[in-house]
């Protein structure tokens, strides 16, 4: 299994439109993407800006590459996140996943 991470920011008053935003584009592409095994979406406001760290999980690096493309390295972008996002990676990074637990169900 690969885990893939991706960050950006946006300003804090915007956080809870962009969580919107992502539901609609990228957090739902995800989810339809054959061998997507997951996505996690963490939020933080610091100040006046909200960082979004995007965890997903896929089967393989071909299951990647039916969402983000040939080249996987690179970040998935849509129209309107220019408008929300004051930072962001153009980079995305991949990690072989070595153990994964979870309590309850």
């Amino acid at each position: 299994m690969i885990a893939r991470t991706w960050r950006g920011a946006v300003r804090a008053k915007d956080g809870d439109e962009y969580l919107a935003y992502l539901h609609k584009t990228g957090l739902s592409e995800y989810t339809a993407t054959p061998g997507n095994l997951g996505v996690l979406t963490l939020r933080r406001t610091r100040g006046d800006t909200t960082e979004f760290l995007l965890i997903t999980l896929w089967e393989s690096e071909k299951a990647i590459e039916r969402f983000a493309g040939k080249d996987i390295g690179k970040a998935v972008y849509y129209p309107e996140d220019e408008r929300y996002l004051v930072e962001h990676d153009d980079t995305v990074d991949h990690y072989e996943v070595v153990y994964q637990a979870s309590q309850g169900a």
